[in-house]
């Protein structure tokens, strides 16, 4: 196409994916309060308020966290929302992305858009379901533990849920690592043989990359997602293993097929 139909075709997909966010975001933002406790509910034993307990319904927020800015009620539902929105929408946007790079991929190609699609989102959910699950406690846990030495700890609900939701968001993304390495190696970009022989100096920058993710300076968190990480990249390292050794046979078996069909043809041209 030309030019400006790529631009009319960017246009019609990026307005796409933003009416869909702002409407989700419309619905989810009276459900924000639900969300908010979903989001602080595995650090609230931490706070000090809670003595121990953690909260029971959404009810109980008020008495375990407080706010300090007039305006923070309506921009902290709106910002949750939102956030909620782009996972619940995650289907759609990213498909939104895949189907305008489409046109430009070759057919053999396009056979790895849906796998794709399917590893993209399943990375980051459990990305982010790791986050929630093993990462959140601990780290608020030495986070809050460093402060409480110094001051007296009040549970200001907007800055713990945007450092939340950096977490959730960093492992997210961090999470998609075999995603990368998977198609640097299929598509030959990066040879597999470098990437297997240079193993120590992708550690070492997985480890740089989870200390600068990672939004606090917890060693714990850093450690647990450098492990993360490293097992999802000897994970994509052997997929890529696997499918690399099919097409190394299968291209094996074509050139036998071509030299046999050579040999043939010498000989016909003989007789």
């Amino acid at each position: 196409m030309p030019l400006f139909d790529h631009i009319g075709e960017l246009r019609r997909r990026l307005t796409i994916i933003i009416v869909m966010l702002l409407a989700t975001s419309v619905l989810l933002y009276f459900l924000a309060p639900s969300l908010i406790f979903l989001v602080l509910q595995p650090i609230s034993m931490f706070i000090p308020a809670s003595d121990g307990v953690t909260m029971a319904s959404n009810a109980d927020l008020a008495e375990y966290f407080v706010s300090l800015k007039p305006l923070e009620g309506f921009a902290l539902k709106f910002k949750v929302a939102l956030v909620f929105s782009i996972v619940v929408c995650c289907p759609i946007w990213i498909w939104q992305i895949l189907g305008f790079f489409m046109p430009a991929l070759k057919p053999n190609e396009r056979k790895w858009v849906i796998p794709t699609f399917f590893a993209a989102i399943t990375l980051f959910v459990c990305g982010a379901l790791f986050c929630y699950t093993l990462i959140l406690a601990p780290a608020f846990e030495w986070l809050i533990g460093q402060t409480s030495d110094i001051a007296g700890v009040m549970g200001d609900v907007g800055e713990y849920v945007n450092v939340i939701l950096l977490f959730e968001i960093g492992f997210g993304i961090a999470f998609e690592l075999p995603l990368i390495v998977f198609y640097l190696t299929i598509f030959n970009i990066v040879p597999y043989k470098k990437l297997r022989a240079s193993w120590r100096v992708v550690y070492i920058v997985l480890l740089i990359v989870c200390a600068m993710v990672t939004p606090d300076a917890n060693p714990i968190t850093m450690i647990l997602m450098f492990a993360a990480m490293a097992v999802l990249y000897e994970g994509s390292l052997f997929l890529s293993r696997i499918v690399l050794a099919r097409r190394i046979k299968r291209q094996k078996l074509e050139d036998d097929e071509d030299v046999q069909d050579e040999d043939s043809e010498s000989e016909d041209e003989e007789k």
